[in-house]
């Protein structure tokens, strides 16, 4: 059985002091086991370690917003999967689409990434999503099925179960603007039967699927309640006790 997944990016927010505020708030508020749910926050580097100590012996999880694929080496400014291991990551996010924009990031990276996820037990969220153009030009599902064939490349099913996908359109992230719940079903039942083409029924069935993209309390029932859709990868609402809490809250009661 598929649990639900609730996951905040916090993204480049939060000085240590700040993160350590926030986390204290989380822990308190939902940091209890949920026997089919799961929350994890994704503070910025220099906070992982801070904030590990203070969530700890909560049932929040603890990820990385990004990595190296090396394990080690001359690569300055860079942080790798066994560095994250080592502060006490149990996630880390991959593709998403601000590195994509910003910092060039391709399928083939993103294989990269992932594969180094895996060979350190981190729990991947790969990132997929299309453009406002892309999906105005009706392209939405040539470029999910462009990022899901590149960032799966060469990964056996064993390990691409292991992995949480995170449907996030482009254009709902940080502008105000979400997908329906039924664009996002549409999007989340397309990558499942991908993965039954690629892989099996089995993966395809059990393989979680998030929605991310201007996720709010408000929005978070309809769009949580779809078949295809596990739970959510929350932005700018992460960055606000009140408004993650409700989501979790929400999301569990769903």
């Amino acid at each position: 059985m598929r649990i639900k997944v609730i996951a905040g990016n916090w993204k480049m927010h939060k000085t240590i002091e700040e993160a350590k505020s926030l986390a204290r708030g989380l822990a308190e508020r939902v940091g209890r086991p949920f026997s089919q749910g799961c929350v994890a926050i994704f503070p910025p580097f220099t906070a992982l370690s801070e904030v590990k100590r203070i969530i700890e012996k909560s049932s929040i999880k603890l990820g990385a917003q990004n990595l190296f694929w090396e394990e080690e080496g001359a690569f300055t400014g860079e942080i790798s999967a066994k560095m994250l291991k080592d502060v006490g990551c149990s996630f880390v996010i991959i593709g998403h689409s601000e590195r994509r924009k910003y910092f060039s990031e391709t399928d083939e990276i993103v294989n990269k990434k992932l594969k180094s996820a895996l060979s350190f037990d981190l729990t991947p969220i790969v990132c997929v999503g299309e453009t406002l153009e892309e999906r105005e030009e009706s392209s939405t599902f040539r470029i999910i099925e462009e990022q899901i064939r590149g960032a799966f490349k060469d990964i056996p099913e064993d390990s691409a179960l292991k992995v949480i996908i995170a449907y996030e359109p482009v254009w709902a992230i940080g502008t105000g603007k979400v997908a329906s719940p039924s664009q996002a079903q549409e999007v989340h039942q397309f990558i499942r039967e991908l993965l039954e083409k690629l892989y099996s029924k089995e993966l395809a069935q059990n393989i979680l699927i998030l929605y991310g993209g201007s996720v709010n309390p408000e929005n978070i029932e309809g769009l949580i309640s779809q078949e295809d859709i596990d739970g959510a990868l929350v932005g700018g609402a992460s960055l606000k006790l009140e408004a993650f809490s409700l989501i979790v809250e929400k999301s569990i009661k769903a």
